[in-house]
């Protein structure tokens, strides 16, 4: 059994600890603050030091070119300021981001201690753990990030013998104590003394709280089976098997935090990828890393990834794909031989800057290397290589130079940085060059994304198909060309099962180097076209050699009676584990009407019964065709003023009430939900309709209403109807 001592403000005359940690709390912000007044001065010095030189570069450009003498004296001065400038800016980026840790802490300096002993018969070393780490100005270790090393034996130990993995090198100590925080700026409210695990004492807090139009961090109240997922070993991909309500997309993003944090060095936002499930779900989540210090990683839908990577104007017939075609293609591709049929050419506002034959040409003079990705790059290289030599010679051209001239002094700026100055030939080639390189930037994606090469031509030659779907089209061209994005060094899938084999086969070949997390819970697979689990390692283990699993069993965000209720319809409800977490347990409320006069006053009932509760009801329907019937009723009994209509570019309310189809509220949650179609007409007998009622229920934490018309689901057997 787990001890536990809660100690409040209330104990705090008589409590010596608890005095001792107030008086280190006060001094802890009191040294934040004044290293934040210390840097903010110094920031403004360097910042208006910064601005006087500008000021002067600035007065240079527009006096100091009456003759080539005083220009060139112009031009080294331009340099030096330049040279001065930039070191201001390194030491405000410094600055800045140190600015930027203090605001994280400030609300909440840490949220938890441990207190290690590293040597028998030494005294313990207190750690104080944060949402960032900091040194004060002497270079000591104030508080230590929630994501370093040492911060795993609070998370994941247990009081006692351990270690904790640090610059490949496994530390030993004995944790003597682990305490938790309930604090607010300079203020102790309570501490928690725990022997084992995470205590639920913060969980319950959080859990408690009403919900908001965005997802927040869970920094504080991370428990053991999720921080596995979140400090798990670096592999090909990761699959994350989590029930509704176990925090999979919480994890995932602590997840991405965490790799920032492990590879500081060397990893950047842009070389991550997170593919979420609708742009809805988007805003609820983008504020989360921003509020732990990290920036937002790539965020985008699979339409904005497949709008990417297709070339304007072309439209599909068909969008999807069996995962068999896609193989047939892997082996078609292996006996392709290209003809000048299968090139086109590479025109750009009416100039023709290379033909199709001359591509067919630098593609016989690679007859011994097989058609594919290699040969493709090696013709790639040479249009890039001709392309730059074609601008070479437009740049050397009256017309362009021309053009050039003709931009105003801002155009100028804005394009070079600064005054075209073309008194030379050199020079004046130098800027039209640069010039053409933005003006033809366009044919230069067009060479970089091979969309040269005619896919739909291949493709009928070798597989009979005449009208590729949008997935076979893009397989087709990244097994062809060799189309990829290298950069990316992870890819994120949220709600993994709503996507087919054939989609997430292209996504792992299109992603070649990057490492995968996924996320999902089959029970929410509510989509046409979806995967299994089984399907997802099949893919995986192909494309990627190897796939690992975890599994989030637990549920806190609803009600014990909630999540009840959505687990009898998990298809595989055995290792579903209910949180024992104490908070108001309403019974959900399931109620069948005769007529629909009566079903409409108990709906008008609820919203008033859930606005006296304030928090954010969401009326939750599977039926599209009844969205506008149910908006119509909605509008004679909720104020316009409390009442949303949540489409793709909606973001959230804090409260009130709104209606939303149930595509959309996948992996967002609220404070009440009321699913008024519970009936057989929406929700059949079949496996498809139990994973939507599943996915329904589960968006509720503190209340769920079932309302049906005449008759319940019979899906919800065994469930007695009020």
């Amino acid at each position: 059994m787990t001890e536990h001592v809660n100690h409040s403000a209330n104990d705090s005359a008589n409590d010596p600890v608890f005095i001792a940690e107030q008086e280190h709390l006060s001094k802890t912000y009191q040294t934040l603050v004044s290293m934040q007044k210390s840097i903010v001065a110094r920031m403004e010095k360097t910042a208006a030091t910064a601005e006087n030189y500008k000021r002067t570069m600035a007065d240079e450009a527009t006096s100091n070119f009456a003759s080539e003498g005083e220009a060139q004296e112009t031009y080294i001065e331009y340099a030096n300021l330049n040279s001065v400038i930039d070191a201001l800016n390194q030491s405000q980026q410094v600055d800045a981001e140190k600015l930027s840790n203090i605001e994280l802490l400030k609300p909440q300096p840490y949220f938890a201690k441990v207190s290690l002993q590293f040597k028998p018969n030494t005294n313990p070393k207190d750690i104080y753990i944060g949402n960032a780490g900091i040194s004060d100005d002497s270079y000591h270790r104030l508080i230590v990030d929630w994501r370093s090393p040492v911060a795993e034996v609070y998370y994941n130990q247990s009081n006692g013998p351990t270690s904790y993995e640090a610059n490949g090198r496994t530390i030993k100590c004995d944790l003597k104590l682990r305490r938790q925080f309930d604090l607010s700026e300079d203020t102790l409210n309570a501490y928690f003394d725990t022997t084992v695990a995470i205590q639920d004492e913060l969980l319950l807090r959080s859990l408690s709280q009403q919900r908001t139009s965005q997802m927040s961090a869970i920094t504080t109240t991370i428990q053991k089976e999720q921080n596995e997922v979140i400090r798990h070993e670096d592999v090909p991909a990761l699959l994350v098997n989590g029930i509704a309500g176990s925090g999979k997309t919480s994890v995932l993003l602590q997840r991405i935090a965490y790799l920032f944090y492990q590879n500081r060095d060397t990893l950047n936002p842009e070389q991550v990828y997170l593919i979420t499930p609708n742009p809805v779900f988007r805003s609820y989540i983008d504020n989360v890393l921003p509020d732990m210090g990290e920036k937002n990683p790539h965020i985008l839908t699979w339409k904005e990834f497949a709008d990417y990577v297709v070339p304007e104007g072309r439209v599909f017939n068909r969008i999807h794909t069996s995962l068999d075609v896609l193989k047939r293609i892997d082996e078609a591709i292996k006996d392709l031989k290209f003809t000048e049929n299968d090139f086109r050419d590479i025109t750009l506002k009416g100039v023709t800057l290379i033909s199709a034959n001359q591509i067919n040409k630098i593609a016989n003079r690679y007859k011994k290397v097989p058609a594919g990705p290699r040969l493709i790059t090696l013709i790639r290289e040479e249009l890039e290589d001709r392309f730059e030599s074609r601008l070479g010679q437009m740049a050397g051209t009256a017309q362009f130079q021309d053009e050039v001239s003709a931009l105003n002094y801002n155009q100028q700026l804005a394009l070079f940085g600064e005054p075209a100055q073309m008194d030379t030939e050199e020079q004046a080639k130098s800027y039209t060059l640069t010039y053409l390189n933005y003006r033809f930037g366009e044919a230069r994606t067009t060479i970089q994304l091979n969309h040269w090469v005619r896919v739909d031509r291949i493709a009928k030659r070798l597989l009979s198909i005449d009208n590729l779907s949008f997935m076979e089209w893009l397989y087709m061209k990244i097994a062809c060309t060799g189309l990829c994005n290298d950069e990316a060094r992870f890819v994120m899938i949220d709600e993994v099962q709503d996507y087919s084999p054939a989609q997430l086969a292209i996504m792992a070949r299109y992603y070649q180097r990057a490492h995968f997390l996924l996320l999902g819970d089959e029970n929410q697979a509510i989509g046409n076209q979806t995967s299994t689990f089984n399907e997802v390692k099949e893919v995986f283990e192909t494309y990627r050699g190897s796939i690992e699993e975890c599994f989030l069993m637990t549920s806190y965000r609803s009600t014990p009676a909630i999540t009840e209720l959505f687990a009898q319809l998990a298809q595989n409800n055995s290792g579903i584990s209910i949180s024992s977490v104490q908070r108001s347990d309403k019974e959900p409320e399931i109620t069948v009407f005769a007529n629909e006069t009566d079903l409409e006053n108990n709906l008008e009932r609820l919203l008033k019964e859930n606005h006296q509760a304030t928090g954010l009801t969401a009326i939750v329907v599977n039926d599209n065709n009844e969205l506008t019937t149910m908006w119509s009723k909605l509008q004679k009994i909720v104020p316009a003023d409390q009442l949303y209509f949540i489409t793709d570019g909606s973001t959230l309310p804090d409260h009130g009430v709104l209606l939303i189809d149930l595509s959309l509220a996948k992996g967002l949650e609220f404070d009440n939900v009321i699913i008024p179609d519970a009936d057989p007409q929406t929700y059949p007998n079949n496996d498809l309709a139990r994973r939507q009622l599943y996915t329904a229920i589960s968006r509720a934490t503190n209340t769920v209403s079932l309302l049906a018309y005449q008759k319940l689901t019979s899906l919800l057997e065994g469930v007695n109807p009020q």
